[in-house]
Order: structure tokens, then C-alpha cells, then sequence
């Protein structure tokens, strides 16, 4: 049995980006836990097997895929040198890198140098750029795919109902005492009285705040006190030195406290982000992220939307945790979202700064408790934008959300706007390999994880990963393959955080790319057929030839693939009732322990 955990607790409740040019000139916990059986599978046993159950892709199972029309082996050909460099399976970096795109990384030799790197998913953050400049970073993302062999994920974020900033021709910079007018005239003039102009994307912003408030810019990067307000206009004075961007967040405190005002009843998805889902939808992304997330309600009615639209192209929902109502919510928008950031920059301008660490902790294991990947996001290098190394203190941060077993750390500014994308890509994967093997040496924590099913076939699933990462972690195993046509065999064992990779063999391109997010997970494109051994056979031959094992080597093997079923047994799973046993017949669920020869 998995040990379990209760599950009823509660946590406390189109424009342009700036250059890095600009930038710089303007301005100058319990950690990694593991997968725990309170007894354990036999170790001397060469072959685990279950009792026949209905296959993990359940009715809707279709003819199996070619690849190519061969029975080859696709992988991101990154895992080879990543091998090299690691020395060994075991060593390489598991937690995955979401890089989100700008103009310092748009062209095709930035997208390049990144994907060279390791980025594991391309963000595009619709706040900014048109659909045309997005379109361009999708097909350039597509072409480094297919020319390199790369797999990279595309998720789109969404830009949300949140208060922001206008279009700002250049960024203004604040001294101390310095005195802005923001306006929600629109346009907004280019000056009133002198006094530099921002515009605010929402009408009520002047009914909302009154004189003393505290109006903080960009999760907190700029302060200023409201002075006096005037019809259309606020003016506010900065307390200290800052840096006034477009598109950038707005929050208002009063006596401490955050004034929601009549911004709290403002629609999660925004009729701007409904044109960006159109849009998002027709370009064939993996990921939509979605903004200001303040209960599930928004994601059921996304998800129902989603499948309406684009019946056969499953994309993959992931809520940010950045609104003060999604507290309250947290468990139930979890379990609806298929995945979570936690966007630490304005969740901090919402809630105190010092409860920011305890949500982000609970939030990364409350989703690997319901085997969803979480991310953490927000200035983990924020002072790579322009220095080419971080200081110490960031480090620090991003070895605790590693330590913590997040499953992507995620880069905004640094590769957007920043001076150094590239570096700071490579700052997050060195430290991130560290923690981790400090976790393998270390034996640190241990992850008491729920049951997550309830009838005996989704349980199945379950005790077979946690069998097979306990295996893997005491035998010794170089890595486990898991052959999964939708991906959730691999989603169940990367939830047990094992010692050595997880090599996901699928003959779906859709299926390996949303895998691209999943801790620990390398995605394979292979042919699954309808022999078994032949497919692990086959597997493991051709994991030789590219270097990844070596004979000699132990290798735990998880499948859960249906078989291909005769002419008449596909009549009468069509006809009959009875097709539920027959198609369980067909299907074994097991995992071997395999020695490389």
C-alpha cells in the first residue's frame, strides 16, 4: 500500500516587451521527498505482474501508429550530450525548464541557443506582442523541432483581468519622490502638468483608490503613495527608486490591507483572452496557461470550451496561484487544472511576502500529491536580466524550490528581455543538478502520497508505478521505460520523484511533447506494437546504439498498453456487453526487471 494522506487540507487563505539595451541603461521547509510503500515489492522477483485489467486507454484506444513506417526510436537528441555531460542516468538534470520568449530570445538564433541549452517548454505571454509576432516564435520553435531532433512543449499565458499599466513608449524611471500621473483617459495624454503619464487599463481604477494609498507596480518593483486624485487622473508619489514598465501589474494597499475594489468582480477570462484561446487553439499548443485563476468554475468552462473546439487536440490546463481568492480555492482548482504555476511575482503583490514561501510549498506538494506538474515562476534570477551571474541568495531560492521537488522552474524576464537568457537557462539546470543529486546522497524526506483513484483498474496504475520507482531506487535501476500511449503511466511514476530517469515510449508526438513538463521524464517517440517483448526488445537495442544503456545494465519496465485486438474481438467489444472483460483480457499490466544483453 502507498501511504496515504488526507486530502482535506487547507492552505491559508498587445504590447511590446522593453530591450535589454533599454533595461540596462534605465536601471541599475521540507524538501525533496520520495515515494514511500509501507511494504515492499519483492526484489528478487524477476516479473511483477497484475491481474488482467481494462487497458489504460480504456474504449477509446485506436489503431496503433506507425512512425514513419518504421520501427524506429525518435528522442531529443539534447539527452544524448545531457548524458555525456552528467556521467551517467542517474546524474542527469530531472527538473524541467520553462523559458518564456522575448524579444532578446525571438529570433531563431536565440530560440536555438535556448533549445541548445535545455529549454524544455517555449512560454508566449499574450500581454505582450501580436498574434502574428507569436505566430513567428511557434514556427521557429517548430523548424529547431523537427531540424534538431528537439522536444519542445509551446505553452501559452494568458493575459488575465488584471490591472496593468499601458503601453509605455519608454520605461520610466523613478527616484525617490518622483511624481507620476496615472490616468484612464484613453488615449492617454503624453504629459498633464509636467508629469509623466501612465495609462491604467481599468475604468474603475479612480473610484477605487483614494489619497494614502500605496500603489505598487510589477509585484512590488515600484512604490509609490496616491497624493491626489483629479477626475480621470491619480497622482502618486515614489517612495524609492524604481522602474515603470508597459504591461506591468498594479495593485493598491491601503493601511496594509489589499483594495480589490470593483476589480474582484472582473471575468478571470477576459474577452481580449478569448481571441488569444481562438487563436492558441488553431496554432496547436500543448499548454494554456491561464491568469488570476480565483476557483475551478473558470477551468471547467474553459476545458468544456477546449473540447468543443478541438475535439482531438487535448491541451493541457495549467492555473496560475497569483490571485488572493485562489487561497480559499486552492484544492479544488488544483484537481480541475491539469497543472499549476506559482506566479510568485504578483501573488506577492496580493498577500504579505512573507506568506509567499509557505503557499509556493504547499501549493508544489499539494500538486504532486494529486500527480499534477507544478512549476515555480518569477524573479528565481531576476538580477541575471543584467549581471551575468546571480547572487547568492537567488541561488539559494531556486536550490529550495529543487529541494522541494517543483517539476519546472520557469525564466521570465531573464530570457525575454534579459542580457544573458542563455546563462541564466544554464544557472537553473547546474543547480537544479546539484540539489538533486544532494537529494539522491542525502536520502532526503520522504513524500506521503494519496491514493488518487477509487475503483480497483485506476488503482492498478498507481501501485505499479510506486512498485516499480521503489525497485527502481533499491535495485539500483539505470532507468525506467514506461510504454504509455497517453502519457499518464509516465505522469503516475514521475509523481514518485524515483532516483533514475523515466524513459516515456509513446507513439503519439502530442503525448511526448505535453511529457516535456513532467519531472524527470524523458519522452520518446517510438512504433508500439501489438508484441510486447518485441517492443522492449526492440527498445533496449536501440537504447544501446545511442549510448543510454549498456549491457549489464538494470532496467525496471512498466507498460500498461493495450494490445491489438483480433477482427473478432473488436466485433464484439462493438456489439456486446461483454467488451469491458474481453478487452481486459487482452491487456496486462505488469512491471519487469530487465538486465541489458
Amino acid at each position: 500500500m502507498i501511504a496515504r494522506a488526507s486530502l482535506g487540507a487547507r492552505a491559508r487563505p498587445g504590447g511590446a516587451y522593453p530591450t535589454p539595451g533599454t533595461l540596462s541603461s534605465a536601471l541599475r521547509s521540507t524538501g525533496p521527498r520520495r515515494c514511500v510503500r509501507a511494504r515492499q515489492s519483492p526484489a528478487s522477483t524477476e516479473t511483477v505482474t497484475s491481474e488482467a485489467l481494462q487497458a489504460e486507454n480504456g474504449a477509446e484506444a485506436g489503431p496503433l501508429a506507425s512512425l514513419d513506417g518504421a520501427l524506429g526510436l525518435r528522442v531529443d537528441e539534447r539527452a544524448t550530450h545531457a548524458l555525456s555531460q552528467a556521467g551517467g542516468l542517474r546524474q542527469m538534470c530531472k527538473t524541467k525548464v520553462v523559458c518564456t520568449i522575448g524579444p532578446a530570445t525571438a529570433s531563431l538564433e536565440g530560440l536555438t541557443q535556448l533549445a541548445d541549452a535545455g529549454m524544455n517548454v517555449a512560454r508566449l505571454n499574450m500581454t505582450h506582442g501580436t498574434h502574428a509576432w507569436h505566430e513567428s516564435v511557434i514556427e521557429k520553435i517548430h523548424k529547431i523541432n523537427k531540424e534538431k531532433g528537439y522536444c519542445i512543449a509551446i505553452m501559452v499565458d494568458t493575459e488575465g483581468s488584471e490591472i496593468h499599466t499601458g503601453e509605455i513608449s519608454e520605461p520610466i524611471k523613478t527616484e525617490v519622490g518622483t511624481r507620476v500621473c496615472f490616468t484612464v483617459r484613453d488615449p492617454p495624454p503624453p504629459a498633464v502638468d509636467g508629469l509623466p503619464v501612465v495609462g491604467i487599463g481599468y475604468g474603475a481604477f479612480t473610484d477605487d483608490v483614494e489619497v494614502g494609498d500605496h500603489l505598487f507596480i510589477d509585484g512590488g518593483m515600484v512604490e509609490l503613495v496616491v497624493t491626489q486624485k483629479a477626475g480621470p487622473d491619480v497622482i502618486a508619489q515614489s517612495v524609492e527608486k524604481g522602474l515603470i514598465l508597459s504591461r506591468a501589474n498594479v495593485t493598491c494597499r491601503r493601511e496594509g490591507e489589499l483594495i480589490r475594489g470593483r476589480a474582484a468582480m472582473l471575468s478571470v477570462i477576459t474577452g481580449k483572452d478569448w481571441r488569444d484561446i481562438d487563436w492558441a487553439i488553431k496554432a496547436g499548443i500543448d499548454f494554456l496557461a491561464i491568469s488570476f485563476v480565483r476557483s475551478a468554475d473558470a477551468l471547467h468552462n474553459l476545458r468544456s470550451y477546449i473540447t468543443q473546439r478541438a475535439p482531438g487536440h487535448p491541451i493541457e490546463l495549467i492555473a496560475k496561484l497569483e490571485a488572493f481568492d485562489c487561497l480559499a480555492n486552492m484544492d479544488s482548482i488544483i484537481e480541475a487544472a491539469d497543472g499549476i504555476m506559482v506566479a510568485r511575482g504578483d501573488l506577492g503583490a496580493q498577500v504579505p511576502v512573507e506568506d509567499v514561501p509557505s503557499i509556493q510549498k504547499y501549493a508544489v506538494t499539494r500538486a504532486r500529491q494529486l500527480g499534477k506538474p507544478a512549476m515555480v515562476a518569477h524573479q528565481l534570477l531576476h538580477s541575471m536580466i543584467e549581471f551575468p551571474i546571480p547572487t547568492r541568495a537567488e541561488v539559494a531560492d531556486v536550490a529550495d524550490v529543487v529541494r522541494q521537488k517543483a517539476d519546472a522552474l520557469m525564466l521570465s524576464g531573464e530570457s525575454a528581455m534579459g542580457a544573458y537568457p542563455t546563462k541564466s537557462l544554464g544557472v537553473l539546470r547546474d543547480v537544479a543538478t546539484r540539489m538533486e543529486a544532494w537529494g539522491r546522497e542525502e536520502k532526503f524526506g520522504a513524500a506521503v502520497l494519496p491514493q488518487l483513484g477509487t475503483a480497483p483498474d485506476e488503482r492498478v496504475s498507481e501501485e505499479l508505478c510506486a512498485s516499480a520507482a521503489l525497485m527502481a531506487n533499491n535495485l539500483g535501476a539505470v532507468a525506467i521505460l514506461a510504454y504509455t500511449r497517453r502519457g499518464n503511466m509516465a505522469a503516475f511514476l514521475s509523481r514518485c520523484r524515483p532516483d533514475c530517469p523515466i524513459f516515456a515510449l509513446t507513439d503519439r508526438e502530442d503525448v511526448r511533447r505535453r511529457l516535456a513538463l513532467r519531472w524527470g521524464v524523458l519522452p520518446f517517440l517510438t512504433t508500439l506494437t501489438s508484441d510486447f517483448e518485441g517492443n522492449v526488445q526492440r527498445t533496449l537495442s536501440q537504447l544501446k546504439e545511442r549510448g543510454f544503456v549498456r549491457d549489464g545494465d538494470l532496467v525496471v519496465v512498466v507498460s500498461d498498453v493495450r494490445s491489438q485486438a483480433a477482427p473478432h474481438q473488436q466485433q464484439q467489444q462493438e456489439g456486446q456487453a461483454a467488451a469491458p472483460a474481453a478487452a481486459a483480457e487482452r491487456n496486462i499490466r505488469s512491471v519487469q526487471v530487465r538486465h541489458v544483453r
